[in-house]
């Protein structure tokens, strides 16, 4: 009976320790990894064609430098959807609601249901030979409701299109819109302006343990 006993209370032990070693690392696991619930970053992919052309976007213009993102604690309409970098084809998305529409206006253009204007004034529009194809995560949305009012999602790749093109041109093209988004969802992004955000204390960490 002793020895079933003294078996018993190291197997009580060794138990006991490995839940709390487990409980240990889960901690550790939530404390570094969590991260203000209230900032808002995540990323969309995207293309524009003009007549077969793709636009590149080369103007430095275009993008933003790692900058202040907020003015009194307020964020900036070109700091809620943008692009750095360089990186032409990838929407950095930095607070909710936020629509294609917004984001082509921070970059000085401006889409309608059957137009396309470029930051020089150059105005597109849908004629009986052109339009302005809209085809989003692989769905076509031509002629539906504007895509201006469509919020931007996580992941999304949107092509814009215009000109007279054939399905396959537009199945060319759309295959030409990258598939990071999610790549630089889960990886650190150093050029955002999330670093400064508000920042994540020690005590928010240990609060978020329990």
């Amino acid at each position: 009976m002793g020895r079933f006993l003294e078996v018993f209370k190291k197997q009580y032990v060794l138990v006991a320790a490995g839940l709390l070693l487990g409980a240990l690392i889960v901690l550790a696991i939530r404390f570094a990894t969590y991260s203000n619930p209230n900032h808002t970053h995540y990323h969309a992919n995207f293309a524009v064609y003009i007549n077969g052309q793709r636009q590149t976007f080369a103007s430095p213009t275009y993008y933003q430098e790692v900058t202040a993102c907020t003015v009194s604690g307020t964020i900036q309409p070109e700091q809620r959807a943008h692009m750095h970098d360089n990186i032409n084809s990838l929407v950095h998305v930095h607070d909710d609601g936020v629509t294609w529409g917004q984001f082509f206006e921070n970059l000085g253009w401006y889409v309608g249901p059957d137009f396309i204007q470029t930051r020089d004034g150059t105005m597109y529009k849908a004629d009986g030979i052109n339009k302005l194809h809209v085809i989003l995560n692989g769905d076509d949305y031509t002629g539906l409701a504007p895509i201006t009012n469509q919020v931007i999602g996580d992941d999304d790749r949107l092509l814009l299109s215009f000109g007279d093109a054939s399905n396959t041109d537009l199945q060319k093209q759309y295959k030409s819109v990258p598939s990071t988004a999610h790549h630089y969802d889960i990886t650190k992004d150093p050029a955002s302006c999330a670093g400064q955000m508000e920042k994540v204390t020690f005590h928010d960490r240990l609060h978020h343990l329990f």
